[in-house]
C-alpha cells in the first residue's frame, strides 16, 4: 500500500513552513532548585523557578506522554517573574529514574507522585496544570477535591480513551485517503513498525500535532540534558501511535471524575488538535466551575509550538483564582 510523497508533505508542511509563534529574545533561565523527590518505584527530578513564597499560588506542570518530559513546558517559567513554577518528570521518564517496571505504570502512582512534591516542596496551596497524559493526572488529582488547589487547567486532555479516539479518528478521517488506509492496515495488522506507518504517521502527525516551529531552546535544553521520550512506557501505556490505544490505559475512563472537580477548571485544546474542540464541549460542560478555549492556529504541541497564545490563555486563569482565594480568605 503505497503512501505518496504528496500526502507526506502535506502532512509536514504545516510545521516546516510555518511563521514561529514564540518569544524569539527570550530564553529559559537555569533552575533556582533542583532536586530529586522519592516517589513509589523510585526517585523524580523536579525543578524549580521562581518565589514560592509569592502572593501568587505556585503552579505545578504534568507532562504527557506516558514517557515525554518537562521539556515541552520550558516557555512556562516566563511565569516564574510572578509565581513559583515547578516543573518535573515522571518516573520512568527525562531525568527521573527509570526503572522499566510495568508495575509502576498505574494511574494512581502517577497521581501520587503530586502529593510527593507537595509534601517535599511544603506547597500549601497551588495550581496544578496538565497536558494531554498530564491532563489525565490533573483531572484524577483534582477529582478528589484536596485541599489548596487553587485551580486546574486541563490542556488538550486524555479524559476517556473512547472520547480520544472518537476525536483522533475523525482526524484521521480527513487526511488524504492512502494515509488512512496505511494507518488502519498497519494498526490492524500489528505492523506499526513498518517505514509505511511511520511516514503515514508523520502525515497525521504534521497536521495535528506540530503545526509551528518547536522553540530552538527547547532542543538545545533537550539535547544538552540527554532528554529523550521513552517508548517503552509510552507503548506499554498506550501504544504505537496516538489515534488509538493498545495499552494499559486502553479502557480508561475519567469521564466520571467530571462533576467532581471542584477547583476552577480552564480546558485547553488547539483548534487543530488531536482532541478537538467538539469532542471536548459536553465533557467540559459535566464540570461544575469549567470553561473551554482554543487556541486558534495550533495542534497538540500547543504549550511549545504557541507558547505565547498559551501563556495569554493560562496567565489570566492563574491569576484570577489567586484573586478569588485572597478574597475567599479570613481577615487577620
Amino acid at each position: 500500500m503505497a503512501l505518496s510523497r504528496r500526502s507526506l508533505l502535506l502532512g509536514l508542511a504545516a510545521a516546516a513552513a510555518a511563521r514561529p509563534v514564540f518569544a524569539q529574545d527570550w530564553r529559559p533561565p537555569a533552575p533556582d532548585r533542583e532536586l530529586k523527590v522519592p516517589v513509589r518505584g523510585g526517585n523524580i527530578y523536579v525543578r524549580v523557578n521562581g518565589d514560592l513564597a509569592a502572593p501568587g499560588a505556585p503552579v505545578v506542570f504534568v507532562h504527557g506522554g506516558p514517557g515525554s518530559n518537562h521539556a515541552g513546558f520550558l516557555p512556562a517559567l516566563r511565569l516564574a517573574a510572578e509565581r513559583g513554577v515547578i516543573l518535573y518528570d515522571q518516573l520512568d521518564s527525562g531525568l527521573s529514574d527509570q526503572p522499566n517496571d510495568p508495575a509502576n505504570w498505574t494511574v494512581e502512582r502517577f497521581v501520587s507522585e503530586l502529593d510527593a512534591i507537595r509534601a517535599a516542596l511544603g506547597l500549601g496551596e497551588l495550581h496544578l496544570v496538565g497536558h494531554s497524559w498530564g491532563s489525565t493526572v490533573a483531572l484524577e488529582y483534582a477529582a478528589r477535591q484536596p485541599g489548596g488547589l487553587r485551580s486546574v487547567t486541563l490542556g488538550s486532555p486524555l479524559i476517556s480513551t473512547r472520547s480520544w479516539e472518537r476525536s483522533t479518528t475523525a482526524q484521521l478521517a480527513k487526511l488524504p485517503p492512502e494515509v488512512q488506509r496505511a494507518i488502519n492496515a498497519h494498526e490492524a495488522a500489528g505492523t506499526t513498525d513498518s517505514p509505511k506507518y511511520a511516514a503515514a504517521m508523520a502525515v497525521f502527525y504534521g497536521r495535528y500535532m506540530d503545526r509551528a516551529p518547536v522553540a530552538p531552546y527547547i532542543r538545545d535544553y533537550a539535547r544538552a540534558r540527554g532528554l529523550r521520550s521513552s517508548p517503552r512506557i509510552y507503548n506499554g501505556m498506550w501504544g504505537p501511535g496516538e489515534i488509538r490505544a493498545t495499552g494499559l490505559l486502553k479502557t480508561y475512563d475519567g469521564e466520571p471524575l467530571l462533576p467532581r472537580v471542584g477547583a476552577p477548571a480552564l480546558v485547553l485544546t488547539g483548534e487543530y488538535d488531536e482532541m478537538t474542540a467538539d469532542v471536548l464541549r459536553p465533557l467540559v460542560a459535566r464540570m461544575p466551575n469549567a470553561r473551554l478555549e482554543v487556541a486558534p492556529g495550533a495542534g497538540h504541541g500547543l504549550p511549545r509550538t504557541h507558547a505565547d497564545t498559551y501563556l495569554a490563555l493560562l496567565r489570566p486563569h492563574l491569576a484570577r483564582n489567586d484573586r478569588t482565594a485572597a478574597a475567599l480568605r479570613p481577615a487577620a
